[in-house]
Protein backbone atom coordinates (compact mmCIF):
# COMPACT_ATOMS: atom_id res chain seq x y z
CA UNK A 1 0.00 0.00 0.00
CA UNK A 2 1.32 3.42 -0.85
CA UNK A 3 0.91 6.52 1.24
CA UNK A 4 -0.04 9.91 -0.15
CA UNK A 5 0.90 12.27 2.65
CA UNK A 6 -1.18 10.90 5.51
CA UNK A 7 -3.62 9.01 3.26
CA UNK A 8 -3.63 5.37 2.20
CA UNK A 9 -4.59 4.61 -1.41
CA UNK A 10 -7.57 2.30 -0.89
CA UNK A 11 -7.48 1.19 -4.54
CA UNK A 12 -4.25 -0.70 -3.84
CA UNK A 13 -5.67 -2.75 -0.96
CA UNK A 14 -5.75 -6.50 -1.64
CA UNK A 15 -9.46 -6.78 -0.70
CA UNK A 16 -10.65 -3.95 -2.96
CA UNK A 17 -11.91 -5.12 -6.38
CA UNK A 18 -10.92 -3.35 -9.62
CA UNK A 19 -13.20 -0.44 -10.58
CA UNK A 20 -13.44 1.49 -13.83
CA UNK A 21 -15.86 3.98 -15.39
CA UNK A 22 -17.51 2.84 -18.62
CA UNK A 23 -17.42 5.08 -21.68
CA UNK A 24 -20.71 6.27 -23.21
CA UNK A 25 -20.37 3.66 -25.97
CA UNK A 26 -19.72 0.88 -23.44
CA UNK A 27 -22.74 2.02 -21.39
CA UNK A 28 -25.02 1.81 -24.43
CA UNK A 29 -23.74 -1.67 -25.36
CA UNK A 30 -24.11 -2.92 -21.78
CA UNK A 31 -27.67 -1.64 -21.38
CA UNK A 32 -28.65 -3.11 -24.75
CA UNK A 33 -27.05 -6.46 -23.87
CA UNK A 34 -28.81 -6.58 -20.49
CA UNK A 35 -32.06 -5.22 -21.99
CA UNK A 36 -32.43 -2.71 -19.16
CA UNK A 37 -32.05 0.97 -18.31
CA UNK A 38 -29.33 2.49 -16.17
CA UNK A 39 -31.90 3.39 -13.50
CA UNK A 40 -32.56 -0.33 -12.93
CA UNK A 41 -28.89 -1.10 -12.20
CA UNK A 42 -27.73 -1.47 -8.59
CA UNK A 43 -26.60 1.88 -7.15
CA UNK A 44 -23.46 3.20 -5.52
CA UNK A 45 -23.31 6.58 -3.81
CA UNK A 46 -21.23 9.40 -5.26
CA UNK A 47 -19.73 9.93 -1.78
CA UNK A 48 -18.42 6.33 -1.61
CA UNK A 49 -14.64 6.45 -1.00
CA UNK A 50 -13.91 4.42 -4.15
CA UNK A 51 -16.17 6.60 -6.31
CA UNK A 52 -14.53 9.80 -5.09
CA UNK A 53 -11.07 8.26 -5.48
CA UNK A 54 -11.62 7.36 -9.17
CA UNK A 55 -13.45 10.68 -9.72
CA UNK A 56 -16.64 9.08 -11.04
CA UNK A 57 -19.64 11.36 -11.26
CA UNK A 58 -23.40 11.01 -10.99
CA UNK A 59 -24.78 9.01 -13.92
CA UNK A 60 -21.56 7.07 -14.55
CA UNK A 61 -21.69 3.29 -14.68
CA UNK A 62 -18.87 1.49 -12.91
CA UNK A 63 -17.55 -1.90 -13.95
CA UNK A 64 -16.36 -3.84 -10.92
CA UNK A 65 -14.24 -6.98 -11.28
CA UNK A 66 -14.05 -9.31 -8.31
CA UNK A 67 -12.08 -12.48 -7.83
CA UNK A 68 -13.88 -15.67 -6.81
CA UNK A 69 -12.50 -19.05 -5.83
CA UNK A 70 -15.43 -20.70 -7.63
CA UNK A 71 -15.96 -18.49 -10.71
CA UNK A 72 -12.42 -17.15 -11.12
CA UNK A 73 -13.35 -13.56 -11.88
CA UNK A 74 -16.77 -12.02 -12.28
CA UNK A 75 -17.96 -8.60 -13.36
CA UNK A 76 -20.85 -6.54 -12.12
CA UNK A 77 -22.01 -2.96 -12.59
CA UNK A 78 -23.19 -0.07 -10.41
CA UNK A 79 -24.79 3.29 -11.29
CA UNK A 80 -23.33 6.29 -9.47
CA UNK A 81 -26.13 8.25 -7.75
Amino acid sequence: MSLKGDCINILEHVLVPKFRVLSDEEKARLLEKLKTTKEKLPKILQVDPIVTNIEAKKGDILEIKRKSEVAGEYVYYRLVV
